[in-house]
């Protein structure tokens, strides 16, 4: 049974101390080596015709012994220096054999925190998937849900007092009668499309249709006005591509075109981007040019959408509001306190 002194507790197990014997092969050869010596010194004082210690003066006897024992002496001194070495040689063996160890330890550690780190990626994602499936559902909801049967317009047609008859007897219209009603109105689907501006160079439906809302002028004015938010946003970094809203339902945005505020309309404010809201907030009162165009391209916004939603199903009004013009107003919105 070992004793208490011959092995410590370590970290990695137990960690047992070199045992080295007691006399070892250099101290052997040290040995040996000054017996040689010791030897031939006696010879070769025994062969000398005369005794030189009886004859040699104090000097001189000090002078032989130092040559005498001065060897052994070196010899020894050698023999202590490779027993030392020899003893931190193998010190630094154990020394890495520890160093590996801890370094499997630590690879297999990492290694298990990589593993079990490499299920939250997965639950954040099946989490992600989750929401965006919820977000559809009540979309398809939404649009299913209290489908209306209305105009395809944006607006409601003009009324007219005249007979159908009358009408189609009258050969031109009065002057001063405005360009748009000239022109076929614009349906929705297009002012939809043309609020989420296209998507690329190579979009030749978006373009069509944005092409199709900037001929009608209160879609003009709206497009306009989201263009320049959209611009100012992004100097700061903020993009509607980016944001992730909580989308509302249609009955909220309708209750927003009947003219409710605060807090019965607060789902419309479904941005929770921190630092975009932060950005946002920040530019409000910093930059007069910027407060400006925000509170124009609300304005711009609540007007056109009280006559879209007159004639919107609630399909429409869902689409609508997942258009980046309707994410900046929901951006906006929040900053400016409509939805408090």
């Amino acid at each position: 049974m070992k004793d208490d002194t011959e092995s410590q507790s370590t970290p990695l197990g137990i960690y047992d101390k070199p045992q080295q014997p007691k006399i070892t092969a250099i101290e052997w050869i040290a040995v040996g080596l000054s017996f040689i010596w010791l030897l031939g010194a006696v010879i070769f004082f025994l062969i000398l015709p005369s005794n030189p210690v009886e004859q040699a003066d104090g000097v001189a006897f000090l002078m032989t012994l130092f040559a005498v024992f001065m060897p052994v002496a070196m010899i020894w001194v050698a023999a202590t220096a490779a027993r030392s070495s020899r003893v931190m040689r193998e010190e630094s063996a154990r020394l890495q054999a520890a160093i590996d160890a801890m370094r499997r330890t630590y690879v297999l550690q990492a290694q298990g925190a990589q593993a079990a780190q490499g299920v939250e990626p997965s639950v954040t994602k099946k989490l992600d998937e989750i929401a965006a499936a919820t977000r559809k559902t009540e979309t398809a909801l939404a649009t299913f849900s209290t489908s209306r049967d209305r105009e395809d317009g944006i607006r409601k047609a003009p009324a007219t007092d005249a007979p159908a008859e009358d009408l189609t007897d009258q050969g031109t219209l009065a002057l001063g009668t405005p360009a748009e009603e000239l022109s076929p109105p614009l349906a929705r689907a297009d002012f939809i499309q043309a609020l989420n501006f296209p998507e690329n160079a190579e979009d030749a439906e978006g373009f069509a249709a944005l092409r199709k809302a900037l001929r009608d002028r209160q879609a003009a004015h709206l497009i306009q006005a989201s263009q320049d938010v959209l611009t100012l946003l992004s100097q700061d970094g903020i993009y509607m591509d980016d944001l992730r809203p909580d989308l509302a339902r249609p009955e909220i945005w309708r209750r927003f075109a009947s003219g409710e505020r605060g807090k019965a309309i607060a789902a419309l404010g479904g941005v929770r981007d921190r630092s975009s809201l932060a950005l946002a907030a920040g530019r409000m009162k910093q930059d007069a040019i910027f407060r400006d165009a925000a509170h124009h391209f609300l304005r711009r916004f609540d007007k056109s959408f009280v006559e879209f939603e007159e004639t919107a199903t609630d399909a429409d009004i869902a689409a609508l509001s997942d258009t980046r013009t309707a994410r900046a107003f929901m951006l906006l919105g929040r900053v400016a306190g409509i939805f408090d």
